[in-house]
């Protein structure tokens, strides 16, 4: 045990042995500085690793990492322009039908003109002309006044529109 006191000694700091007492130590002047904030500790310093396999396999992961993440958003923009085309296809289609529903309405709407001026026209009693009665103007003029002014009968009542 001897031993052990002295080396504990030996590692004892010289500068507390020849240490003044307190009494017979000058004050010290203390000077009036503005107030720092307090400084942290610096963090105790790991020893630096030497590089390694590990350092290549974080490397490669990393770079595994990133080609995945790239993979990712080009997955991502391909699905989104998928989506969008889908949609687009699905517009397309509802655009056509209400085009092909509208033009059966129009030709539905067509065939009843059609039925109602042939009904109409049945009704005109056109005698038949010859070539020898061609002669006779005045017949010729009053069977066209009369053939137009059906004709204008027929227009009012289709009720046709002139186009713009």
């Amino acid at each position: 045990m001897a031993t052990e006191t002295n080396q504990v000694k030996d590692t004892a700091p010289k500068a507390a042995v020849k240490r003044k007492p307190a009494a017979k130590r000058k004050p010290a002047v203390r000077k009036v500085t503005a107030k720092k904030p307090a400084a942290r500790k610096a963090a105790p310093k790991k020893a630096a690793k030497k590089p390694t396999n590990d350092f290549a396999a974080r490397a490669q992961e990393t770079g595994r990492k990133a080609f995945l993440a790239s993979l990712g958003f080009y997955g991502k923009a391909f699905e989104q322009a998928q989506d969008q085309f889908s949609d687009l296809q699905d517009q397309l289609a509802t655009r056509r039908k209400k085009a092909n529903k509208a033009y059966s309405e129009l030709i539905k709407r067509g065939e009843k003109v059609e039925k109602a001026t042939k009904s109409r026209i049945d009704g005109i009693e056109l005698p038949e002309i010859k070539l020898e009665s061609l002669t006779d103007r005045k017949k010729l003029e009053a069977q066209l006044k009369k053939a137009k002014a059906r004709f204008a009968q027929l227009k009012q009542s289709v009720s046709f529109k002139a186009a713009a």
